[in-house]
């Protein structure tokens, strides 16, 4: 396989994952896309808004190619965490349209440098912060999908939706009688460990 098909490659696991993280928001009101559902706070359009900014970092700042008007979320001054939720004032259909255009500006490096392409992580270790774009494209696909696990757990708590696409869920067939019955059998077999 030659660098530029190893890179198309990457590239097309990268759009998949941030096409994964966006079908979760899919059909929701804008209190299901920002209600924390667990007791760290994490929230559906919280994960949209970090991974941009993410994606927009690694892909800019590392490169010497910043995103015009870059994070504020992630400012010195910024709170704890506020990269991971939106706030009244930002709203969803701003966010997910940023998101699209951190896409474009990132792709835009990954489509003009070589794999081997340097970039320096300022906020890595000194002894880990050179870096290339290969190995940036590896960590931004694990924190795409990382985060979009997340989305897939929290999206199936407020209505059920569950997979990896709306096409291609990706998990077996079956009605509501079967997952209970499923998740039956699960449950059964945790029960032999309660202490």
């Amino acid at each position: 396989m030659t660098a530029l098909e190893n890179k198309a490659n990457l590239k097309m696991y990268l759009q998949e994952g941030r096409d994964a993280l966006l079908w979760k928001l899919e059909n929701l009101s804008d209190y299901d896309l920002r209600r924390p559902l667990v007791p760290t706070g994490t929230n559906l359009l919280g994960l949209v808004k970090h991974v941009t900014a993410m994606d927009g970092e690694y892909f800019g700042v590392v490169f010497g190619r910043p995103f015009p008007g870059g994070f504020p979320s992630l400012a010195d001054d910024a709170p704890p965490n506020a990269d991971l939720w939106a706030r009244p004032d930002e709203s969803s259909a701003h966010l997910v349209e940023l998101y699209r255009r951190v896409w474009a500006h990132s792709d835009a490096t990954i489509d003009e440098l070589d794999l081997t392409a340097p970039g320096i992580v300022p906020w890595w270790s000194e002894k880990s912060k050179n870096t290339t774009l290969g190995r940036i494209l590896i960590h931004m696909i694990a924190e795409t999908y990382r985060h979009s696990g997340h989305a897939d757990i929290v999206r199936e708590l407020i209505d059920g939706e569950a997979g990896l696409l709306t096409n291609n869920s990706n998990l077996p067939e079956g009605d509501e009688a079967w997952w209970s019955e499923y998740r039956g059998e699960v449950e059964a077999a945790a029960m032999q460990f309660r202490k």
